[in-house]
């Protein structure tokens, strides 16, 4: 088996099509269906189903590609330890954060990166914690910026606590929370229309855990993917807010109000790696900039 096969058939797989995944690695679609067939022959079962529109994987294409992304996230990691040894460090950071990850100014400290590494290409994406931890754990992306939420240390993931804030309530000057101006519990919440983002990201599962933990259902009826949105619909009190202390920053027009009686649970903002032994050099430098202060990184 090659390695060149595995990277042909991770890129069809990712494309879904053979000609889009040829043009993307600029070789012959002829001589990237050969690869395909080459590395299906040596399995001895298919890896796509063929139609004219698309190719999907197969069953035994589903187990075997995690393995390829593995595989060739550990051959790329080798070739950027060789060049850190040699001085210079090379290759790519593929990074994963939230939005608005609290106790990290991402992009500070993404270029304070770059100024130190300028031959890393860099490459971001914004993603609900629960994909975040799925990638790094499958060797997609070399670190992530994330909620702690469900994460625990496992064989494939490391989780590396960096800070830990409380949940504030967001609402209209004239809802009648506002005239509390005191700290709120999940009680005094019941019956509210809340406004809160997909059950992926960090925030929402942070929520979620303390309302479970209380024994309380809420109604979201208005869910979002973007912070903007959230305070948007919050500041047209079309409902209110469970989110992260540092959210009432973004929009003082806003009442905040504390959050209390939800026992241990806090909006918690960790550092997800492979194991040790499988980061590649550009995330441990990175963490290393981010130990030091990363200039403007926090």
């Amino acid at each position: 088996m090659e390695l060149r096969h595995l990277q042909h058939f991770v890129a069809v797989a990712e494309d879904q099509h053979f000609t889009r995944a040829a043009e993307r690695l600029l070789v012959s679609q002829s001589g990237l269906s050969a690869s395909i067939r080459a590395l299906e022959r040596e399995l001895q079962t298919p890896l796509f189903v063929r139609t004219t529109r698309r190719v999907t994987l197969t069953p035994a294409g589903r187990a075997l590609l995690g393995e390829a992304e593995r595989i060739l996230a550990q051959v790329r990691s080798a070739h950027e330890a060789v060049a850190a040894v040699q001085g210079v460090l090379r290759g790519m950071l593929a990074l994963g954060s939230e939005q608005c990850i609290a106790g990290l100014h991402v992009a500070g400290l993404l270029a304070a990166f770059r100024r130190q590494h300028p031959d890393v290409e860099i490459c971001l994406r914004q993603a609900g914690s629960a994909a975040l931890a799925e990638e790094v754990a499958a060797g997609r992306l070399d670190l992530a910026f994330a909620v702690r939420a469900a994460q625990q240390d496992t064989d494939q993931l490391r989780v590396v606590p960096l800070s830990s804030e409380p949940m504030t309530v967001l609402c209209h000057p004239s809802h009648r929370l506002s005239a509390l101006g005191a700290a709120v519990t999940p009680e005094d919440l019941g019956g509210e229309v809340f406004v809160d983002f997909h059950p992926d990201w960090g925030p929402r599962r942070t929520t979620d855990a303390a309302f479970a933990a209380a024994g309380l259902r809420r109604n979201v009826a208005l869910e979002v993917n973007d912070v903007h949105s959230l305070l948007d619909l919050v500041d047209e009190n079309l409902g209110v807010a469970v989110v992260p202390q540092h959210f009432r920053h973004k929009r003082s027009s806003l009442t905040a109000l504390p959050v209390k009686g939800t026992g241990e649970t806090v909006y918690e903002t960790v550092a997800l790696l492979p194991p040790s032994q499988a980061t590649s050099p550009a995330a441990r430098a990175l963490m290393a900039l981010l130990e030091t202060g990363g200039e403007q990184g926090v």
